[in-house]
Parts: C-alpha cells; sequence; structure tokens
C-alpha cells in the first residue's frame, strides 16, 4: 500500500517519546537499505514483503509501501514493543489494549474510530476496511 501510516505513543493526550533503540532493534534484522540522511530504512521480511520505515521525529515512525502479512506482523511486534498505537489518517487508530483509549488526544479518541489490533492479520483487516 502506498500511503502512510503512524506508529505513535501518548500519555495524557499528548505525544510521548518512542524509544528509537528498541525500534531499530527490532526492525534491524529486516534492515535490507538504509540512508541516514533522510532517516530512512528499507525492510524486507522473509517473504520479501517490503516496507519505508521513516524515523520522523522522537514520537513518530512513518512506514509507507508496506503490505503483506510478514509487514504487518513485524508491525504488530513494532507495536508491542513500544508500547505505540497505529494511526491510519481517514482510518483507525489501533491501540493494543482497550485502557490505551485513555492516553489517546481528544481528537483521536473521540472523532475517530479507536480499535484494539494486537496481530497483524487484525491491523490488515482494520486498514483494508477503512
Amino acid at each position: 500500500m502506498s500511503f502512510d501510516i503512524f506508529v505513535c505513543r501518548f500519555e495524557n493526550g499528548e505525544p510521548a517519546p518512542l524509544d528509537m533503540s528498541a525500534a531499530h532493534e527490532v526492525l534491524a534484522p529486516y534492515v535490507v537499505a538504509r540512508d541516514p540522511r533522510t532517516n530512512l530504512l528499507h525492510v524486507r521480511t522473509a517473504e520479501m514483503e517490503e516496507a519505508d520505515v521513516f524515523f520522523s521525529s522522537p514520537d513518530s515512525i512513518t512506514f509507507n509501501r508496506f503490505g503483506g502479512g510478514g509487514i504487518m506482523d513485524l508491525l504488530a511486534v513494532l507495536l508491542r514493543r513500544l508500547d505505540a498505537v497505529l494511526v491510519v489518517p481517514g482510518g483507525p487508530t489501533m491501540i493494543q489494549r482497550d485502557e490505551d483509549r485513555d492516553l489517546l488526544p481528544a481528537a483521536l479518541r473521540d472523532e475517530w474510530t479507536v480499535i484494539v489490533a494486537r496481530t497483524g492479520a487484525e491491523i490488515d483487516r482494520a486498514i483494508r476496511a477503512s
């Protein structure tokens, strides 16, 4: 898919920093190319599924040109490890647990669909349904 989705973390309705060291650790086995000037990683799973991953800011990681079950599984692992949520512009915000809803900014919590999606398959279904 060629649109952006965002891995973010929130505390008390405000953006919170992600553990970028942990993010790099999760993604490292899948990195096939990197551009340090743009903070871009190109990742590929064993199933040959690919994604561009941008370390956009201390509180956001952007996935672009992604697809396939392997990438969605990798994304699910990343979300769990970072205690993060997945924001799909124009679509749902995906959280790991119901109680995470209270951590979101009011605009995401009240004006957009928020769903619990813990696995790559659940994330994939939610994106495709939006």
